[in-house]
């Protein structure tokens, strides 16, 4: 099977609605992280038909829990999950930050050859970024523990309408119990990836003050 064929497999186990062309965007990608792997390191995952697995669905799974239109998707690494949803949610804007030049130069080249007008890739250290408006939504997969996501991340969205999304795996109880005082699990998803073998969460969390 092409990769077309076996994402579109996948896809239709779950119930996202997605276009042949946001999927011919997304095999794209997934071509392009597979190609520049070789040389730049981006991703452990080195078999493109893993990557549509661990990368693309994981990614994907986290829109249906997703509220607002701006996101930044901090430590985003070779751009997950900020590509993948951005391209789920064209009318959504992405800002990707990563510290590492060599990941933000392959994603401007993403966002070239796929034509994306909703993703900024963002060279900085998140403690240092300052966003021109504060974001809808922290997203992460990157930070250790919750504690870390929201400490370097808390000036990036207001009290009101700003949330962070935290993918983990397994439910982290004990992160939780250690959350500061104004911060509060406002819900939390448990995601099915097709394929995927292990547990993957999605932790909605909101500053209180």
């Amino acid at each position: 099977m092409t990769l077309t064929q076996q994402l579109s497999t996948l896809i239709n186990k779950t119930q996202l609605v997605v276009s042949q062309e946001q999927i011919d965007l997304l095999v794209q990608y997934v071509e392009l992280l597979n190609k520049w792997n070789k040389a730049y390191n981006l991703t452990s995952v080195r078999d493109p038909s893993d990557m549509l697995v661990k990368h693309i669905m994981d990614s994907l799974m986290v829109g249906e829990v997703l509220e607002g239109k701006n996101f930044i998707d901090v430590g985003t690494g070779p751009g997950l999950p900020g590509i993948p949803l951005a391209i789920l949610y064209p009318e959504r804007n992405f800002v990707l930050l990563d510290s590492l030049g060599k990941r933000i130069t392959f994603l401007r080249q993403v966002v070239f050859q796929l034509k994306l007008t909703n993703v900024t890739p963002v060279k900085a250290r998140v403690e240092e970024y300052q966003g021109e408006q504060p974001f809808d939504g922290v997203l992460s997969r990157a930070f250790s523990s919750l504690n870390d996501m929201v400490s370097w991340c808390k000036h990036l969205v207001t009290t009101e309408q700003g949330r962070f999304f935290a993918l983990k795996g397994q439910y982290p109880q004990d992160e939780i119990s250690q959350l500061p005082e104004n911060i509060t699990l406002v819900d939390s998803h448990e995601i099915t990836v097709p394929n995927l073998v292990g547990e993957r969460h999605v932790l909605v969390l909101k500053k209180l003050h």
